[in-house]
């Protein structure tokens, strides 16, 4: 583990570094303020190289990962913990660029391209973004998710969840059809989609 200033655009944050000695893979959290104890108003975010560094507007990860950390700095306390090997649901960058193309080219949505492609509709695991709070010592965290299935992933591990905090931005046309499956088909609460225009 190592822990340094980070200087963002948002503020600034502690970023703490950790191996996950299971999978081999780097992990980081950004932390502001003295996040220990409860209800610490926290992200987890799983990487999305399109949406976060590219500014894809074909997802909604880029902007949700923006505007967690401007909650948490404007709120002084809290935690982005970035879960890298989360790329595309857990199916890695090229499978995630295949299902898409499956998207573009066929009309499925997300889920029916992962299906086509013989992958799990969502492989990710949540075991080290839990142990990372664990170490932080974290007890109970007001989670910023749309997604009640991270919200029991990060209760199985022991992570206490005092609230869900939704965390909705706006719909365009791009992603207005990916939203859409996220809600229909992955359980995401998304009641702003209600009436919003564009493809079914």
């Amino acid at each position: 583990m190592v822990a340094v200033r980070l200087p963002t655009a948002h503020g600034e944050f502690r970023a703490v570094g950790y191996l996950d000695r299971r999978s081999g893979i780097e992990q980081v959290a950004l932390v502001r303020g003295d996040v220990a104890g409860e209800k610490a108003l926290t992200r987890i975010h799983s990487e999305c190289l399109t949406g976060d560094v590219f500014g894809s507007t074909h997802c909604e990860c880029g902007e949700q990962l923006t505007a967690a950390l401007r909650a948490i700095a404007d709120a002084g306390r809290g935690i982005v913990v970035y879960v890298q090997g989360h790329e595309g649901r857990g199916i890695g960058l090229l499978a995630k660029l295949r299902a898409m193309k499956l998207q573009e080219d066929d009309g499925l949505d997300t889920v029916e391209a992962n299906i086509a492609l013989g992958l799990p509709v969502d492989a990710r695991e949540y075991r080290a973004a839990a142990g990372i709070l664990r170490d932080l010592g974290v007890r109970s965290v007001r989670l910023l998710s749309n997604n009640p299935r991270k919200r029991e992933a990060l209760e199985r591990y022991g992570i206490d969840v005092a609230e869900r905090v939704p965390l909705l931005m706006p719909p365009g046309a791009e992603n207005i059809r990916y939203l859409r499956a996220k809600r229909e088909r992955l359980d995401h609460d998304l009641p702003h989609l209600d009436g919003a225009p564009g493809p079914s």
